[in-house]
């Protein structure tokens, strides 16, 4: 990319500030960097003025308006689809639901949030059309980030509705995730509980492996030792190995003639002993708040049990808000210049076109304002330092195929902001890493590797988005899942694959076959957001514009995890 030039008006301010930097030395502590102005009195620092990010993009061009159109309709079965899936379970089972007296698991959420603050619902996709032949909405689990009494945690939350809240292996896939997320970013957990265990016909890929079942409760038991809280509201049925999800907490609220807990319920019960006693009298909320001690408040309903969890956390003497330090870098920020609703035209759906970078990050970043970390070295990869809501971030964007330079300067600059402590944002669009005989000469291999050196072992907070193509090696140098990232999303455009159908095609040729026309299919429908989604390859797919406001919010939930800040220790560079 060539060398971005000053606007007017930037070289008009520095030329006055010239001339008013002996009026100001008197009042200013660095007048070296600083701009007063005449009409204002205020000061504006050169280092953002010269750093704000120019657009080319032309709203009324053919290109951009084909573009918009194309992920509007996208983004249009998008939202038809989360919609959907936001319902729960069939009308059947959420009447039944309802007639017993609960809140519908949405619901429940959003009265446990504090007014007026969002909820970052993550993988809700989580299940689509992964099991032939049955629905399981949202994985039957929701799970995100939400602030209780203006304490950022994750909340799980079992939908009864789907399936009965049984846990499938993508429901615990999905519950181990969000633990996952909880104990990296030191957030306390919320658990509305309200399931009949693990679901029987899946047992075999649910309860016996290291990432199963079991390992919901280890991660508990492991997370309250460092001091992460554990709150569950026990709303509906605990059972079997679901009951230690109360009986590990911290603290644990149960819903009186509603919330059960019990290693087996009534039928296995009698099956095992002969005995006949009815749910309540076996596991209710009387007896486990006045006579086994496993629950520690008794609420009247789904409302009087949320308000105790708000309580509770209010307990905590956490820390509250999660702001970004209160320097005078970070007092205030300013929207971006330009919208971020352009996104959609600038980006499209067809990912044969090259997607500028600089365009994506001046819509995001506050003010527009980048300060580019070699620009005019191994320009297929963008790096630079901003901010997003008030924190200070890097910036790692594709801007075309990785090259040895690119790979290198990638490298240079993970180092220097883990050397800083600054999180790392991946804008991911990338087909691989350059191939053929010169890059082979120049070393492509052993400098890719130091880029993924890098990623691996920098030890702040990561965070991915896929905006365009994910493809083969270069999936892994711009952090992909296999990296832990603290969160990945992924745009409705998004494709993540090894190759794409086309290089398939010609691999096979190459080696003496010919390319089935069904497996060009598949690898065209697996590349697909909604299909990574709902396997959990990201942790939701997220609109475009929404992009700045979701990397806000998972900075602020970051910031719990710096209370023990790591030093770096990097893996051999070969040379």
């Amino acid at each position: 990319m060539a060398l971005a030039i000053p606007s007017r008006e930037v070289l008009a301010l520095f030329r006055h500030s010239a001339r008013l930097t002996a009026r100001c030395r008197p009042l200013c502590i660095r007048p070296r960097q600083c701009i007063r102005g005449v009409a204002t009195h205020t000061h504006t620092h050169h280092a953002s003025a010269i750093s704000i990010l120019p657009t080319a993009v032309d709203t009324s061009s053919p290109e951009f308006k084909e573009n918009k159109q194309q992920m509007n309709e996208l983004m249009a079965r998008m939202t038809e689809l989360h919609a959907k899936i936001a319902q729960g379970g069939p009308q059947k089972a959420r009447d039944k639901h309802i007639a017993r007296g609960k809140m519908l698991p949405r619901d429940r959420v959003t009265a446990l949030i504090d007014p007026g603050t969002s909820f970052l619902e993550l993988s809700q996709l989580a299940g689509y059309e992964v099991y032939p032949g049955e629905e399981v909405p949202a994985g039957g689990i929701i799970t995100g980030i939400g602030t209780v009494e203006g304490v950022t945690c994750m909340i799980v939350a079992n939908d009864s509705t789907v399936k009965g809240g049984t846990y499938y292996p993508i429901t615990v896939k999905k519950h181990l995730r969000a633990q996952a997320i909880a104990q990296e970013n030191r957030l306390p957990c919320i658990y509305l509980v309200d399931s009949g265990g693990a679901n029987l016909p899946h047992q075999a890929d649910v309860f016996p492996d290291r990432d199963h079942f079991g390992r919901i409760f280890f991660n508990q038991a492991r997370m309250s030792s460092m001091g992460i809280p554990q709150i569950s509201v026990v709303m509906g049925p605990c059972t079997a190995g679901g009951a230690y999800v109360p009986s590990m907490s911290d603290e644990s609220i149960i819903v009186a003639e509603q919330g059960h807990i019990f290693l087996a319920g009534p039928p296995l019960v009698k099956a095992a002993t002969g005995e006949i006693v009815s749910a309540e009298d076996l596991g209710g909320g009387k007896l486990h708040s006045e006579i086994s001690g496993v629950t520690d408040y008794l609420a009247v309903d789904d409302a009087h049990a949320l308000v105790l969890a708000r309580r509770s956390i209010s307990n905590l003497n956490w820390i509250r808000g999660q702001a970004p330090p209160s320097n005078s870098s970070y007092t205030s920020y300013k929207e971006p210049l330009y919208d971020p609703a352009d996104l959609a035209g600038i980006v499209g759906t067809n990912l044969r076109r090259q997607i500028p970078a600089h365009e994506v990050i001046a819509r995001i970043v506050d003010g527009s304002v980048f300060s580019e970390f070699k620009p005019s070295y191994g320009q297929t990869l963008v790096t630079g330092f901003a901010s997003i809501q008030g924190h200070r971030v890097g910036i790692i964007a594709n801007n075309g195929i990785l090259f040895s330079e690119s790979s290198l300067k990638g490298a240079h600059f993970i180092q220097l902001c883990a050397k800083r402590q600054i999180p790392l944002v991946f804008l991911q669009n990338i087909s691989g890493f350059m191939v053929g005989a010169d890059a082979e000469k120049g070393g492509i291999a052993k400098n890719g590797a130091k880029l993924v050196t890098a990623v691996s072992c920098a030890e702040v907070p990561k965070f991915t988005i896929v905006f365009g193509s994910s493809a083969g090696a270069g999936n892994y140098g711009m952090c992909g899942r296999a990296y832990s990232p603290r969160f990945l999303w992924a745009w409705p455009n998004a494709r993540t694959s090894v190759m794409g159908p086309e290089q398939l095609s010609s691999v096979m040729e190459a080696v003496g076959k010919s390319a089935d026309p069904a497996l060009k299919a598949r690898i065209e429908r697996e590349s697909e957001a909604t299909f990574g989604s709902a396997r959990l390859w990201d942790d939701g797919v997220i609109p475009p514009e929404h992009t700045r406001a979701v990397l806000g919010m998972g900075l602020r939930a970051a910031i719990g995890g710096q209370a023990e800040e790591k030093d770096t220790h990097w893996g051999v560079f070969r040379m």
